[in-house]
């Protein structure tokens, strides 16, 4: 099957829409390198599959909200279905990754992999992002890379070999979280039902003149709350995130689109100046707009 080309396409809801796999199979690997800039980070989105990351070399800070992780070469992380992440690059990093959808491991909704094991997972709130150490267990990073080559090496019955080990790391995630011990588990956390609502409406609507109280009323909280909230989950004001969201749009506008001037840019951007443009362009990416599009102009990351 091969590695997918690894690139978000993320709808209004901050949804990704990318498909992994196939029908048939729906389990895909990706292979990504990032370094230490703003452009290589990967953005905040959600996908109902399950995604376990593994750091080939470097470091990366993972990011779900509430939470922050850093990975380390040999760590693994489990992110849950429809959780919100974010990664960025502490250092040089390469990360592979497999996301799949519980389906591979459930088979039909009514069968016991599902009933007794996937489902009461996919619905513990307390199992969201998990990171497993390098060193702390020998097992985890061994079926994660025995699944990912064979994908990636397109082996004979490489399905089968995915599907093994995923299945095992499953049972391993089940066994960590023991959802069925505590059914009174936590209610659903509405700080994350929240930022999904608000994130969502800053990407739709970053070039409009947004206020805090715009933001704050898309999910029907006080502006106070809007802010706790925030720098609760992702550690950014609302206004802070509107400017970085604004900048690395710009940034991709201006690899991507060499016909349109920076003035334009910054227009379509929610900037009302190029000198405002190019003033928090430099502070996020330390050089100008301009010397920034002769580096990386055409450029795909």
């Amino acid at each position: 099957m091969a590695l997918q080309e690894c690139g978000l396409n993320l709808n209004k809801g901050l949804k990704e829409l990318q498909p992994h796999g196939s029908l048939e199979f729906p389990c895909a690997g990706y292979s990504s390198y990032y370094t230490e800039g703003q452009e290589h980070s990967i953005p905040w989105h959600w996908h109902e599959e399950i995604e376990i990351v593994y750091i080939e070399k470097g470091q990366m800070e993972m990011k779900i909200p509430s939470e922050a992780f850093l990975l380390e070469k040999g760590d693994c992380m489990a992110i849950n279905s429809n959780v919100l992440h974010y990664g960025a690059a502490v250092v040089e990093c390469e990360l592979h990754s497999l996301v799949f959808s519980p389906a591979l491991i459930a088979g039909n909704e009514d069968f016991v992999f599902a009933k007794k094991y996937m489902q009461p997972l996919l619905t513990c709130n307390r199992f969201c992002g998990y990171v497993i150490k390098a060193g702390s267990n020998e097992n985890v990073p061994l079926w994660f890379n025995s699944a990912f080559k064979a994908l990636e090496k397109d082996s004979y019955g490489y399905e089968f070999t995915v599907r093994e080990k995923l299945s095992r790391i499953c049972l391993f995630l089940y066994g960590e979280f023991n959802p069925r011990a505590d059914m009174r588990d936590l209610p659903l956390n509405q700080d994350n039902l929240r930022i999904q609502k608000m994130l969502a409406f800053i990407h739709k609507n970053f070039a409009s003149d947004l206020s805090l109280q715009e933001i704050a009323g898309i999910a029907g909280v006080s502006e106070r709350e809007c802010l706790r909230c925030f720098q609760k989950t992702i550690q950014l004001s609302p206004i802070q995130y509107l400017l970085k969201y604004r900048v690395m749009q710009g940034a991709e506008m201006l690899a991507g689109n060499p016909a349109d001037s920076i003035s334009e840019i910054a227009t379509m951007c929610g900037f009302d100046s190029p000198s405002n443009f190019s003033k928090i362009f430099k502070r996020f990416y330390r050089c100008t707009p301009r010397e920034y599009r002769n580096v990386n102009g055409n450029k795909r990351f």
